[in-house]
Formats: C-alpha cells, sequence, structure tokens
C-alpha cells in the first residue's frame, strides 16, 4: 500500500492495522537537540485513547510508546525517529461475522475493489486506530514549535450532533473527559449523548482547532500553500468529510467589506482569513475547523452485500464510538502541529536569511475571527 508518507522536509511514515501486533511511524527530519522520551507521550495519548469514558469505545489500549531509534540520552540526534505501540486489547472475534460483508459507509467495500483483499479486523489500515501514532508524531512536532518559536496548538469540539457551546472557555477544555468548552452545557451534552448510545445510533461533530503564535510568512505561494496543506492533513484523518479555514463556508454569505481583514497600525482588525493570506502565513492565530462524519459502526440493521454480491443485513458488533469526534481533538492538533513544523522547516531552508520585514503589525492584533467561527479568546 503506498501513499503512507507525508510531509517534505518533516516525514512522517505509519504503519500497522487496529488488531495487527503493534502500530508505529518514523519520524524524519526532526531536528537535532530536541528532548524527548517516552514519558512525554503519555499526556496526548491519554487524551485520543478509547476506553476513558462512556460515551467513546470501551477498548482499553495500553498505548505505551517505545522510542526505537534516534534518541540517544533523551535528546534526538537528527536521525529517523522510529516510535512503536503494541496492541494489547484487539478482540478480532467481534468482527467474524462480517468477514465476508461489506458495511454500509465503511471502506470494506473500496479496499476490496482496490486490492482484491482486506483486513475486516477493526477495519485494519482503514482503521482509526492509525491515528495514534499521528497523535505520537505530533507531540514531537508540538515540543519542537514551543521550543523555536513558541507557538501552541490546541482544539475543542465546536459541535456534537445538533448541541453546540453558548460559549467557550478554553480553561474548560481539558477538565472534561469531552474537550467541550462550555462547562455549564455538559449535563445537556451528556445527556444527548446518553440517548444516542442508548438508541444504538451515531452523530457527527465539528472539532476547531487553533495555532497562537505562529509568526508570518509560513507557506508556499501556490502548490505548498499552508491552507491548502492543512485541509489536505485534516482530510486524512478518518471519518473527515469537511474542512473549513478561518470562516469557511460562511464567507459565501459575508461581504468583501465585511470579509476583508483590514489593518492599522495596530494590527489586523479581524481574522476571517484564518491567519493565512495567499497559502502563507499572516502572523495571526492559524485556526480551520473540521467535520466528522456519523460513525458507521452501527448495531442497527443495515442494507448491504457480501463478497458474492448477495443483499445482506449487516450488524456491527463491538466497541465502537457514538461519536467518533470526541476523540478528534488531539488528532487534530497533531496534524496542525506537523504541517506547521514542517512548513517551518521549509522557511527557514529557503527564507532564513531574509529576516524580520517592517512593517509588522500581526503581533497587535486581535486573533479571532469576527464570523461564525470566533468563539473565545484567542489569547
Amino acid at each position: 500500500m503506498s501513499s503512507n508518507t507525508f510531509g517534505k522536509l518533516l516525514s512522517v511514515t505509519t504503519f500497522g492495522e487496529s488488531h495487527g501486533p503493534a502500530i508505529g511511524c518514523v519520524v524524519d527530519g526532526c531536528p537535532p537537540g530536541l528532548a524527548l522520551s517516552a514519558e512525554m507521550f503519555v499526556a496526548d495519548l491519554t487524551r485520543r485513547a478509547t476506553g476513558k469514558s462512556r460515551h467513546v469505545s470501551q477498548r482499553h489500549e495500553a498505548d505505551a510508546v517505545e522510542i526505537l531509534s534516534g534518541v540517544y540520552e533523551g535528546i534526538t540526534t537528527g536521525t529517523p525517529i522510529a516510535l512503536l505501540i503494541r496492541n494489547t486489547d484487539a478482540r478480532s472475534k467481534d468482527y467474524a461475522a462480517i468477514a465476508q460483508q461489506f458495511r454500509p459507509g465503511h471502506a470494506d467495500y473500496t479496499y476490496w475493489q482496490k486490492y482484491g483483499i482486506r483486513d475486516p479486523r477493526g477495519g485494519g489500515r482503514s482503521s482509526a486506530r492509525e491515528t495514534t501514532m499521528r497523535v505520537a508524531a505530533g507531540v514531537i512536532a508540538k515540543a519542537w514549535l514551543a521550543q523555536q518559536y513558541g507557538i501552541r496548538v490546541r482544539a475543542c469540539m465546536g459541535a456534537v450532533g445538533s448541541v453546540q457551546p453558548t460559549a467557550v472557555d478554553w480553561s474548560a477544555v481539558e477538565a472534561n473527559g469531552l474537550f467541550w468548552p462550555d462547562s455549564a452545557q455538559l449535563p445537556e451534552l451528556e445527556a444527548y449523548l446518553d440517548a444516542l448510545r442508548k438508541s444504538g445510533d451515531s452523530v457527527g461533530a465539528r472539532v476547531d482547532v487553533q495555532a497562537l503564535g505562529v509568526p508570518p510568512g509560513w507557506g508556499e505561494p501556490i502548490y505548498g500553500k499552508l491552507d491548502a496543506e492543512l485541509a489536505a492533513a485534516m482530510m486524512s484523518i478518518n471519518a473527515v468529510k469537511g474542512v473549513e479555514i478561518g470562516d469557511g463556508f460562511a464567507c459565501v454569505a459575508q461581504r468583501g467589506s465585511e470579509h476583508r481583514d483590514e489593518m492599522v497600525p495596530e494590527g489586523f482588525l479581524s481574522n476571517h482569513a484564518g491567519g493565512i493570506l495567499g497559502g502563507i502565513s499572516s502572523g495571526q492565530t492559524v485556526h480551520c475547523s473540521v467535520a466528522f462524519k456519523p460513525t458507521s459502526s452501527l448495531r442497527l440493521p443495515g442494507r448491504g452485500i457480501d463478497v458474492t454480491g448477495a443483499p445482506v443485513q449487516v450488524v456491527t458488533t463491538g466497541r465502537h464510538d457514538p461519536c467518533v469526534g470526541l476523540r478528534a481533538p488531539p488528532i487534530c492538533e497533531a496534524m496542525m502541529a506537523l504541517v506547521l513544523m514542517d512548513q517551518a522547516l521549509r522557511y527557514r531552508a529557503q527564507c532564513a536569511d531574509v529576516g524580520t520585514v517592517s512593517p509588522q503589525i500581526a503581533a497587535a492584533a486581535p486573533a479571532g475571527p469576527s464570523g461564525s467561527h470566533n468563539k473565545g479568546n484567542d489569547q
């Protein structure tokens, strides 16, 4: 299977299946001198993990990272960093009944058509289990971006089904297991999810992700646009069906006089563009929103076909999320951090001699947009 690597100067290759012996990744291009230990991966992998609440899949994986190469005495050496996580709680028997069936809404049918074979255990390579290694790679990118530029990447839930936050308090996001930015609304959200789980159905979600402290100048004018690479990175995540940069589709109803981000000596007056102009970072907060579809792994019968083309009723057993978006914020953070680190290295390679160009106004500007995605204080 090709196309398992993304990035240019910083590249990440992932490998492994949901129910295989292990999953892993190789991060190539990380500069030497970054402190890195297995303990640094624990927090973000725990944030992404299954089994941490009744509202997500009850698969319980240890997610213990083994650093196989690229680190000596706790410091990166500049050589490829190989990371491995062994699968410890796979239940392949849960998928025995559907091994010869194509589940509606899944990659079963398309994998079969492309490769003539598929791994039915938990979706194999198409499982969201693969995103564990993206989060692990993202830990490296986050650490480097923070060390070199003071950049902070964060994400929260922007909607779960029909429930939307009535306020955004970033300090509340990590205080609950749902990445929800409105603590007063948690009882409503939990009641909604309990009813959904009992019904056997699922629902979609939106994740809002930001990078604070990105300097101006990152990104390429045409084919390496920062927003294009962010969109591609987010779309590569399982179950993602849409990505908005800045105001996104809300700009359709806006007037040019409203959408344009005017500038004064003190800074930008808005951030409808999401911190990116002409594919290049403006120095404002970079932000995007990511839409996740409802999971199709349901215990409610659905019509499908088997490998002979005969009609069947498909019921998916096993452990699944009623809303896959609930575990997605750390994944979106990781993909944004990896894209930003790759772009930073490319900027240094070509434009390190340019230096600071005056005037540089962004630092004093309001970080958030004034459109539909301007929720909460960006600082």
